[in-house]
This record gives structure tokens, C-alpha cells and sequence, in this order.
């Protein structure tokens, strides 16, 4: 029996893309990445804790953020995260290959 898909079954591979680019415009918690992505995506893509946590970890292992504890706009406590300098790097890298991928996509669909 097939499974049914999930909204964010088109993530693998694209979140860390998606987390750089929402970084890139400000400053933002793990709660605020995923919901800037939510409300960008006019609610297509659909982040859990269980993949974007892991995905924060390791974007700041690989210096591509840096994350700080701070206070929100609530006055709650939460770590807040930045792109760093190789992290827009990263990003830029990332979106020229998925730029690539998309198009050869769109020609083996017939939509080019």
C-alpha cells in the first residue's frame, strides 16, 4: 500500500536552503524561522520540530549561523539565530544548484 505524501515531503534536502534565506533577511528563533517559512510558502511547507532543530544544529556546526540566547518579542527566553558570513556564502552556493535542479526538472516535465 502507497503512503500518502506529506506537505513538506519536498523539503529533504532543501530546509537547510530555506532556514539560510529566512536568516539572510533577520535575525530570528526557531519558532519565527518556521513560521516566516509557513506564511512565505503561503502554507505549503510545513516544518516540524523534529527537522528543523536538528537542521539548526547543524548549520551551527558548520558556521553557517550562530545562535544566542536572547528574549523575544514577548519577553519569552529563546535562542535567536543569525547567518554568518560563510553561511551567505552557503546560501548563495545552495541556491544556484537548486536553481539548476529546478530547471532541469521543469525540462524533463515539459514545462520549459
Amino acid at each position: 500500500m502507497g503512503r500518502k505524501p506529506k506537505k513538506n515531503d519536498s523539503l529533504p534536502g532543501s530546509l537547510d536552503m530555506l532556514i539560510l534565506r529566512t536568516l539572510s533577511l533577520r535575525d530570528l528563533h526557531g519558532y519565527g524561522i518556521v513560521q516566516f517559512i509557513q506564511q512565505s510558502s503561503g502554507n505549503e511547507l510545513l516544518i516540524e520540530e523534529g527537522s528543523l532543530y536538528p537542521a539548526l544544529q547543524r548549520l551551527e556546526l558548520n558556521g553557517w549561523i550562530e545562535g544566542d540566547w536572547g528574549v523575544t518579542s514577548n519577553n519569552r527566553r529563546a535562542r535567536i539565530y543569525k547567518i554568518t558570513v560563510e553561511g551567505r556564502k552557503q546560501l548563495a552556493i545552495e541556491t544556484r544548484q537548486y536553481a539548476k535542479l529546478t530547471l532541469a526538472i521543469a525540462h524533463v516535465m515539459g514545462m520549459e
